[in-house]
């Protein structure tokens, strides 16, 4: 049976601004199920109809509303979005795809308005946390507005989860959720996407740096274990080095942020009393200390602190390297200077902005 309504009626439906944003989140969600061509099991057909048909339909007044109830019925009948870096030629915002290990992955790209392609510019990967997506870590990092700034290139790339582009995550070691039970080679998908990028892009490939919050943290400092020929400098925030077989071949700067507060992946370490899993995390000072080590830098640190904010800088280390840690004390598991990263998370600190100052100690570390 064919769909009632044109393809470009059902966009504009879900576009409507007098849907409630939680009304918006569902009928999103049922559409990006649906353009992954992904089964719905009944239940969670039934649970979509009667939301959207309760919440949504009910009560909008765009026309055509109606039209989504035939489209639940047939999700996997859409035709799939495929787009490829052979259509960037300028600056702006991409929501592009590849295939890695078999799979296909998404990501969203943001060239700076300096960008042209006879000259090279820094590669800046941003990674959401456990349950995110990329969309959600643009507004939460407000990185691409800084990579106007500073003229350098930012990637989000996303997880993987049961559904396309909702309730994501990595496989960073010891978490989390669907990455992690399937094994996920996100390892390989991040070199793969640097390896693209750069053979269609002007990627500078001494400033490629890592960053992320939560799970993405954790994933970043799984990179920096594995791909340290690769990453020139990683900034976890809200984030554990749980991986027990890290051994790096090269010196890695670190700038690292976390809250003495967080409930999430906690400071001190063990198991988080909001976390969604039974996860025991190593502290923040196992970190700190391992990456001191491995650079060989002074374990005496320059200390200042201002606020509620300390600092501890560990120079001197091989080829350069050196690791900071901001402790945010009371700070909770967010992006400090940022937004909070889901309604209801916690509310990061403003008297610094993790963002600037990454950006500021990228800057200062290129590869050797």
């Amino acid at each position: 049976m064919p769909l009632e309504c044109p393809h470009e009626e059902v966009l504009a439906v879900v576009e409507c601004r007098d849907w409630d944003d939680s009304s918006r989140d569902l009928i999103l969600l049922a559409f990006a199920v649906a353009d992954r061509r992904q089964a719905l099991d009944e239940s969670r057909r039934r649970f979509l109809k009667y939301a959207i048909g309760t919440t949504a339909v009910a009560g909008a007044t765009a026309v055509g509303c109606a039209a989504l109830f035939p489209l639940l019925d047939q999700l996997s009948s859409l035709p799939r979005k495929r787009d490829g870096l052979q259509s960037i030629s300028e600056p702006g915002d991409y929501e592009l795809s590849m295939v890695s290990d078999g799979r296909i992955r998404t990501y969203l790209l943001h060239l700076p308005p300096a960008y042209v392609s006879q000259t090279s510019l820094p590669l800046v990967i941003v990674l959401h946390g456990g349950g995110g997506n990329a969309g959600g870590i643009v507004t939460t990092t407000g990185m691409s507005l800084k990579a106007d700034e500073e003229s350098f290139i930012a990637v989000y790339p996303n997880g993987t989860g049961r559904l396309a582009d909702h309730l994501l995550t990595w496989n960073a070691c010891n978490c989390c959720g669907y990455a992690m039970d399937e094994d996920i080679d996100d390892v390989g998908f991040i070199k793969s996407l640097v390896t693209e990028l750069q053979t269609k892009l002007s990627i500078d490939l001494k400033r490629v740096y890592v960053t992320g919050i939560s799970n993405g943290a954790m994933m970043a400092y799984r990179l920096a274990c594995e791909l340290p020929e690769m990453v020139a400098a990683i900034a976890p925030v809200a984030g554990a080095l749980n991986c027990e077989d890290c051994q790096p071949s090269e010196p890695m700067s670190a700038i690292i942020f976390h809250g003495t507060a967080d409930e999430h992946v906690p400071y001190d370490g063990g198991v988080g009393s909001k976390s969604l899993e039974a996860r025991v995390d190593k502290p923040v000072s196992y970190a700190v200390s391992f990456w001191v080590e491995q650079n060989g830098c002074s374990p005496v640190p320059h200390v200042g602190e201002f606020g509620s904010i300390r600092r501890e800088t560990y120079s001197g280390g091989a080829k350069g390297a050196e690791v900071t840690l901001y402790t945010i004390k009371g700070g909770g598991h967010a992006w400090p200077g940022g937004k909070a990263a889901w309604r209801g998370g916690d509310a990061p600190t403003q008297e610094i902005s993790a963002t600037d100052l990454m950006w500021e100690f990228f800057a200062r570390h290129p590869k050797e």
